[in-house]
């Protein structure tokens, strides 16, 4: 019992600090021109994100509430999966220095592969092929269909 009131306690804390932040979004987006649907403003997609992080949010701390399985119980005091962690902030430390200085094509293949060792499913080479799949479809939204100014190669 003890456990379960852990995990409520944990997911409600989450829920919570994303409620926070989607509906601090949400009002600090209304401080800018909202627009319409038909003529969006530079508040709009802030809102929108706001409003679905919070609504997210409230579905995590209503989920906090549903019974849980016994094996979920079990898995609240695993230990923290350092490796997992590793892999995710080395993947965007990577994505932040090859940015800058390699461009979008190989910032996205490090972001991706190093991110997808934290997976202790993920081999070497399925790692591969997701940040090659990831890569070209980043290229392909990002810099062909949304031409953002994020140069595909950078030497120097």
């Amino acid at each position: 019992m003890q456990q379960q009131s852990r995990a409520v306690r944990r997911e409600w804390w989450a829920g919570g600090a994303m409620i926070a932040l989607g509906l601090g979004t949400a009002i600090h987006a209304a401080s800018y021109n909202v627009g319409s649907l038909a003529r969006m403003g530079p508040g709009m997609f802030p809102m929108i994100l706001g409003v679905l992080l919070a609504l997210l949010g409230a579905a995590i701390v209503r989920a906090g509430y549903a019974p849980q399985a016994a094996d979920e119980e079990a898995e609240v005091d695993a230990a923290p999966d350092w490796r997992g962690w590793g892999c995710i902030i080395g993947g965007l430390l990577a994505f932040i220095a090859l940015g800058k200085f390699g461009g979008l094509v190989p910032a996205t293949l490090a972001l991706v592969f190093i991110s997808a060792l934290g997976d202790r499913q993920h081999t070497v080479k399925s790692a591969a092929l997701l940040s090659v799949g990831v890569t070209l479809l980043g290229v392909a939204v990002f810099s062909w269909g949304l031409q953002l100014q994020f140069p595909l190669f950078r030497w120097g």
